[in-house]
C-alpha cells in the first residue's frame, strides 16, 4: 500500500480516485452523483454515517419551495424518493421527505454509480503540492489515513477544506455576527387530523394545503398566528421561557403517520456559529428549550395530547459560518438585479432570508414566479489552489446574498455543477479555476445569455 508523509508519519493512502467530495449532505451528495454519472471515479468523505448532511442529520424538511426547474440531479433525486415516499403535496412547490429516505436514496444513487462513501470519517488536513491538493487528512476507526485524488469538493459547509488550504475566507454580517442557530426535534404520536382540524377551526390562514396528508403550524409573536394565544398561556403557566416564544414551526413528515419535525428552537444569544465552544453551548441550551417545548405541547395544543419525543436532530442547524472569497463574490445586488452571468451554473429565487439573533432588520424584497438570478461558476473556485471548488453555502457570497441563496434545491444545483465540472477538468487535463463555466452552462442545458 501506498503511503504519504504528513509531520513525519507515514499514512497508508487507502484511495486513489477522480475526485474526492468532503461532506455528503445536500451539495455533497449531489456532486458525488454528478461526477459518478461523468465516469468520474469518485469517493465521499462523511463524518456521521447518514448523506444528507443538514436534510438528514439536523432534520430539515422540506425543502424550501423554489419556482426554478430543479438540474437533472435534483430531479433524479426527487424522482427516486417519489418511489418510496409521497414529496408533492399538491398546493406548494415544496419537496417532503423524511430523513430516513432521502439519506437511504442518496447513497443507492451514489453506490450504484460504483461511487465509494467513507463514513465516521473526519477530515484533518489537506497535503498540498504548489498550488494543488494531492492527498487529505482523514481521522477513522483505524487512525490517520490518506486518500489521494486530481480533484476536490469543499462540500463542507464550515469550508473546513479550503480553509486548511489557504483559502481566504469571511464570516457573519458587518458585526461579525452569524445568522441564528436552530435544534430540530421530531415527536411522534400526534393526531395529525384533530391537530388540523383543530388551526382551521380558528381561522388560521397560513398552511393552504388541502392534501390532508401534509400540514405545517408556525407561531411567530406579532404575526398574527392563532398558536400565539396558547405559547402567552403556557409562558404565564411557567411551562415556557420568553426565549421559547421566538419562534415555533412545524412540518409532517411523508411515510411517517404521526409524526411532525420542528423548525425550532431558534437558540438565543449564540452571535458567532464559527466559536466550537458555542456550538457546544448551543447544543445543551436547545436541549433544554427542546424538553420545555415537548412538555408543553401535549398540555396545550389538541392533537398532542399522546405526542411524545420521538428525536433529536444529530446535528445544529447552521445556517451560515464561513463563505470562501471566490474569483467572484456574489452580492445582494446580483440578487435585487436578478443577474446573469455568461457562466452562471445555477439559478435561485429564494428571498433574503435572514435569521438574525440580534432581530436586525433586513429589507427582503421578494421575486415574482418566474424570477431568479444566477450564480457563476467563478463563486465556486479561488485563485489559490487550482484543483479545489466548493459548493454549498459557503461558495463566494456577502452575508446577505448567502441567506438566500443557502436553500436545499440551488445547493443541490451548485453541487451538480461542481461534479461535472471535476469531470470535464480531469477529462480534458484543464485546472478547475482555469475552467470556463460558460462550457458548463451549456452542459447544463442553461443555454446562452
Amino acid at each position: 500500500m501506498n503511503t504519504v508523509s504528513f509531520f513525519g508519519r507515514e499514512l497508508p493512502v487507502i484511495y486513489e480516485v477522480d475526485c474526492i467530495v468532503v461532506g455528503g449532505g445536500t451539495a455533497g451528495a449531489t456532486a458525488a452523483i454528478s461526477a459518478l454519472s461523468e465516469q468520474a471515479k469518485t469517493l465521499v468523505i462523511e463524518k456521521t454515517i447518514s448523506l444528507g448532511g443538514t436534510q438528514t442529520n439536523a432534520l430539515v424538511s422540506p425543502m424550501m419551495p423554489t419556482y426554478v426547474k430543479g438540474q437533472r440531479v435534483n430531479r433524479l433525486i426527487i424522482e427516486r424518493l417519489n418511489k418510496e415516499i409521497e414529496t408533492n403535496d399538491g398546493t406548494t412547490t415544496c419537496s417532503w421527505f423524511n430523513t430516513e429516505t432521502l439519506s437511504f436514496v442518496l447513497e443507492v444513487l451514489i453506490t450504484e454509480r460504483g461511487g465509494h462513501i467513507l463514513y465516521d470519517a473526519n477530515y484533518v488536513d489537506c497535503i498540498k503540492e504548489d498550488n494543488r491538493i494531492t492527498h487529505i487528512v482523514i481521522n477513522t476507526c483505524a487512525g490517520l489515513i490518506a486518500a489521494k485524488a486530481k480533484t476536490f469538493v469543499d462540500a463542507t459547509a464550515d469550508a473546513i477544506v479550503s480553509r486548511t488550504a489557504g483559502v481566504p475566507v469571511t464570516s457573519g454580517n458587518e458585526d461579525g455576527q452569524n445568522q441564528q442557530i436552530s435544534f430540530r426535534f421530531e415527536m411522534g404520536g400526534i393526531d395529525i387530523s384533530a391537530l388540523r382540524a383543530f388551526i382551521l377551526s380558528q381561522h388560521e390562514t397560513f398552511c393552504q394545503i388541502e392534501n390532508p396528508n401534509f400540514f405545517e403550524i408556525a407561531m411567530v409573536p406579532g404575526k398574527g398566528h392563532v398558536l400565539e394565544p396558547l405559547f402567552r398561556k403556557g409562558l404565564a403557566e411557567g411551562y415556557l421561557k420568553e426565549e421559547d416564544l421566538r419562534y415555533f414551526q412545524a412540518f409532517t413528515q411523508p411515510g411517517k403517520p404521526g409524526v411532525m419535525s420542528f423548525n425550532c428552537p431558534h437558540i438565543p444569544d449564540i452571535y458567532q456559529t464559527t466559536d466550537p465552544r458555542l456550538r457546544s453551548k448551543a447544543v445543551i441550551k436547545g436541549r433544554e428549550m427542546i424538553r420545555r417545548l415537548t412538555k408543553f405541547l401535549p398540555q396545550y395544543l389538541p392533537g398532542f395530547e399522546n405526542s411524545y419525543l420521538l428525536k433529536e436532530a444529530t446535528q445544529l442547524g447552521i445556517r451560515e459560518s464561513y463563505r470562501i472569497i471566490g474569483q467572484y463574490v456574489m452580492t445582494e445586488h446580483d440578487y435585487i438585479n436578478r443577474a446573469r452571468f455568461q457562466d452562471g451554473i445555477a439559478r435561485g429565487d429564494w428571498y433574503i432570508d435572514v435569521h438574525s439573533v440580534t432581530k436586525e432588520h433586513v429589507e427582503k424584497p421578494k421575486f415574482s414566479r418566474g424570477e431568479y438570478y444566477e450564480i457563476p461558476y467563478r463563486a465556486l473556485v479561488t485563485e489559490q489552489i487550482s484543483n479545489l471548488i466548493v459548493a454549498g453555502r459557503h461558495i463566494s457570497s456577502t452575508f446577505l446574498m448567502q441567506a438566500s441563496l443557502r436553500i436545499q434545491p440551488t445547493v443541490r444545483d451548485i453541487g451538480e455543477a461542481a461534479g461535472l465540472a471535476c469531470a470535464y477538468a480531469i477529462k480534458h487535463d484543464i485546472a478547475l479555476n482555469k475552467l470556463n463555466g460558460a462550457i458548463l452552462r451549456s452542459q447544463l442545458g442553461m443555454g446562452e445569455l
